[in-house]
């Protein structure tokens, strides 16, 4: 369970309660606070627009599906272990899917969601033994927002309490994206394969333009040394 008794839960509460009711773009501040129990300027304290307020449930939804990640078992499919992390983060928001259906249907996130967002999906990767770091990690990253994006889309309108059409299109499309990893990742393999082979190359290359300079220089040394001295006497 999401805590939602501090300071900060308090307003999360209170946003996911009126966005529940109506439209999510006609809520403003004033009436987060008062829903709160409390003033604009006690929000203030706390947020700076309703775009932070939901950073911050997402932030919350964050910890909870960390909380509640299995351990991956050794050999257990890279996609079997995602499957399960994200079906987690859908049984986190069940409770709000009123709130975010009405949120989504808003129109545009706002830039700091869409960071949120993939922050999220990052987590998600890492909870399932996956590395998000570097290149590669970037392209999961992205895969995988690109795949839990679809598929929040229809757990928005699976009203099945078993979530039957979430689970089969998420297996369908991580099996999809799981194809498709590998083959960005080999080709970012060969590329860094073929960097590494330039690279090299080019190393060579450069070593014996030095070597030769400096045999050069010890040549020209040497031409222009004078005759040694004469022995003593002659």
């Amino acid at each position: 369970m999401l805590d939602l008794t501090t300071d900060k839960g308090r307003y999360i509460s209170a946003a996911l309660a009126l966005a529940a009711e109506r439209p999510w773009g006609e809520v403003t501040l004033a009436e987060i606070a008062s829903r709160a129990g409390a003033t604009l300027v006690g929000l203030k304290a706390q947020f700076a627009s309703k775009a932070d307020i939901l950073a911050a449930f997402v932030d919350l939804v964050d910890d909870e599906v960390l909380a509640r990640a299995p351990h991956r078992e050794e050999g257990q499919a890279a996609r079997d272990a995602l499957f399960e992390v994200v079906m987690s983060r859908f049984d986190v928001l069940e409770p709000w899917k009123p709130a975010i259906r009405s949120i989504t249907q808003s129109g545009l996130p706002d830039p700091g969601q869409i960071a949120a967002v993939l922050s999220s999906n990052r987590w998600m990767l890492e909870a399932a033994g996956i590395g998000s770091g570097g290149l590669e990690g970037a392209a999961r990253t992205a895969g995988l927002a690109s795949v839990y994006a679809a598929v929040f889309r229809i757990w928005l309108d699976d009203d099945d309490p078993g979530l039957a059409r979430t689970m089969a299109a998420l297996d369908r499309r991580l099996r999809r994206g799981e194809r498709a990893m590998q083959r960005a990742e080999d080709v970012l393999k060969g590329a860094q394969r073929m960097a590494a082979a330039l690279f090299g190359a080019a190393e060579t290359v450069r070593s014996r333009m030095d070597g030769g300079r400096s045999t050069s220089h010890r040549r020209d040394e040497t031409g222009n040394q004078p005759d040694a001295a004469p022995p003593p006497g002659v």
